[in-house]
């Protein structure tokens, strides 16, 4: 039996705050939530995990393929991104609330590049760091796919053409306390299981990122895998057929939140 087409559900009133739901032939399926990179900046939006989510659903998952307001856009950046990213996470609750039949003890939060960090991001909200407020929905996992680890060092490499800086709105000196609230690396231990994904060939964000948030990670305890693709890139993450997206399906299969029953 083929999956449904999509529907977009919107989260909030203001432009940008929704997504499209791909929901798999069989009810009560477990959740990917994905959110697509672009260093949070228009045009980049959530058409780019579109085929993502459809393989995911024809897999068996329920692909919550969430939008955010990006830089350029009315309200992007600090806090209305993460705003966004909670509340776009929080509102499968209300979906299951209307009749939607998803299972909320197994959701998990896939992003790549910035929307790698956002969904590391994710995990850790709630712990009180400029008004992020409690969590509604439980993250059991995340993936990141080359991801924006740790907005200090990013922004030190002037990565995305200085796009740290506008996301929190100035440099770590000058916003202490946001960089401490909004990167990964300052958050961990995130006290879920982590799966990092990253190309060696990747000219946008350095493998190295990724290896020293892996090495800082499971000091802390936490539970991270770390797959290094051969010869890969930065976009091969957005092709379902490629062995990057082959990869991050290997892990769901394995992973306790992710897991499709049989």
């Amino acid at each position: 039996m083929a999956a449904p087409a999509p529907i977009t559900v919107r989260y909030g009133p203001l432009a940008g705050q929704e997504g499209d739901l791909h929901l798999p032939a069989r009810g009560g399926a477990p959740v990917v939530c994905l959110l697509h990179g672009g260093f949070w900046r228009m045009p980049y939006g959530r058409e780019q995990l579109d085929a993502v989510a459809r393989d995911l659903a024809a897999r068996g998952f329920a692909a919550w393929n969430l939008e955010y307001r990006r830089l350029g856009a009315a309200g992007g950046g600090w806090p209305g991104t993460f705003d966004d990213v909670a509340a776009g996470i929080d509102r499968l609750a209300g979906l299951v609330e209307e009749g939607v039949a998803l299972d909320l003890d197994r959701v998990v939060v896939c992003g790549h590049s910035a929307g790698g960090h956002l969904a590391l991001w994710s995990a850790a909200r709630g712990r009180g760091g400029e008004g992020r407020g409690a969590r509604g929905i439980r993250v059991r996992a995340v993936a990141g796919a080359a991801p924006l680890a740790d907005l200090v060092r990013v922004h030190e490499l002037g990565l995305g053409g200085g796009a740290v800086g506008e996301l929190l709105g100035g440099a770590p000196d000058e916003m202490p306390g946001r960089f401490r609230a909004a990167s990964p690396l300052a958050l961990l231990p995130l006290g879920v299981p982590q799966l990092l994904l990253h190309g060696s060939a990747d000219a946008a964000v350095p493998l190295e990122i990724s290896r020293a948030y892996c090495r800082a990670a499971r000091a802390a305890g936490d539970e991270v895998e770390l797959v290094e693709l051969p010869g890969a890139g930065h976009m091969e993450f957005l092709d379902p057929a490629s062995p990057a997206h082959a990869a991050l399906c290997g892990w769901l299969a394995r992973c306790p939140g992710g897991r499709v029953s049989s």
